[in-house]
């Protein structure tokens, strides 16, 4: 986390090459992801994205989501949420990884 306050936190992801984050969705926050190292392979809402250095999408409450590195350099991305709650607990996993699926 790099910075937090009232109705928003920052965040700075590292996705390794090959790697995926979870496709969630959250109920309280939305996300903006701006990329800043690597390419991006991102799916919101169905739509798949690639988004490269400097390019940013917007992640609206209640979207489904997940960014994944399909490329060979390391994938860094600073996420800014936005929302009336931004705890770790407003997590809706719906496909993971590792094992951290908590619907269905």
């Amino acid at each position: 986390m790099l910075d937090e306050g009232e109705g928003f936190k920052v965040k700075r992801i590292v996705v390794e090459p090959g790697s995926r984050l979870s496709y969630q969705t959250h109920e309280h926050r939305a996300e903006h992801w701006t990329v800043v190292s690597g390419t991006a392979t991102c799916v919101i809402a169905g739509e798949v994205l690639v988004l490269n250095v400097a390019d940013s999408v917007n992640v609206g409450i209640g979207e489904p989501h997940r960014i994944t590195n399909e490329h060979d350099q390391q994938l860094v991305i600073i996420e800014v949420q936005h929302g009336a709650y931004t705890g770790e607990d407003d997590i809706c996993r719906l496909e993971d990884d590792y094992g951290r699926v908590e619907v269905g």
